[in-house]
């Protein structure tokens, strides 16, 4: 296989796995090496073992963070502030894409950026959808409500007023409050409940701040 063939077969795609090359009366051991090769030589971007991205100038579409971290680990969502950046409820530009899995936790720094994983049970698996990220992209990502849940089951003392404050969360109209609360039932945590709780306050001072006399 030369380089041209590779872009014939996966220049449409975002990212790519070497399984994709490995179709046919192929030598995997051959293409494992050309592969090699053309990360040494600049021409693909290696994110994990066995996943690739083309690097410029031979890509069609900039990688979305999103898609990425879903290929990265498979079953696996965006969510906490990454997701909450997306949705616009914190003000912070989040540099590391932070998702959800049952797999287990890691973190990868590769040429696309940086991407960790947190590790939850089975059980709290829930509250994501797929989303439209545009040039034929999509990603699972949490619900607004869901990532906020997520990011306070997994920070000690999530719950606490001092830390809700810190996150400095705003926008929270787009918060579907009864959702919330039911979502915290979920996680089966008196945590999760107080913060729901102290959330629905915040949404409420929110909307009074905003509201015209």
């Amino acid at each position: 296989m030369d380089f041209e063939q590779l872009l014939r077969i996966v220049g449409d795609e975002p990212v790519f796995e070497t399984g994709l090359l490995l179709a046919g009366r192929v030598d995997p051991r051959h293409v494992r090496r050309q592969l090699s090769r053309w990360v040494r030589a600049g021409r693909l971007y290696q994110l994990r073992r066995g996943l690739y991205a083309l690097a410029p100038p031979y890509q069609k579409v900039k990688p979305h963070p999103f898609l990425v971290a879903n290929r990265m680990v498979r079953g696996s969502y965006v969510s906490l502030q990454s997701a909450l950046a997306y949705y616009g409820l914190i003000p912070e530009v989040v540099p590391t894409v932070t998702s959800v899995t049952t797999a287990r936790p890691g973190r990868w720094e590769t040429p696309l950026g940086v991407f960790e994983f947190r590790h939850v049970k089975p059980a709290l698996l829930f509250g994501y959808r797929r989303l439209d990220l545009g040039n034929g992209q999509a990603a699972f990502v949490a619900t607004p409500e869901k990532a906020l849940l997520d990011l306070i089951y997994l920070t000690p003392g999530g719950d606490a007023p001092e830390y809700l404050q810190e996150l400095r969360l705003q926008n929270l109209d787009q918060l579907d409050l009864d959702a919330l609360q039911r979502m915290a039932v979920r996680f089966d945590r008196s945590k999760m409940a107080r913060a729901a709780e102290r959330i629905v306050e915040l949404a409420h001072a929110e909307v009074e701040e905003y509201e015209p006399l």
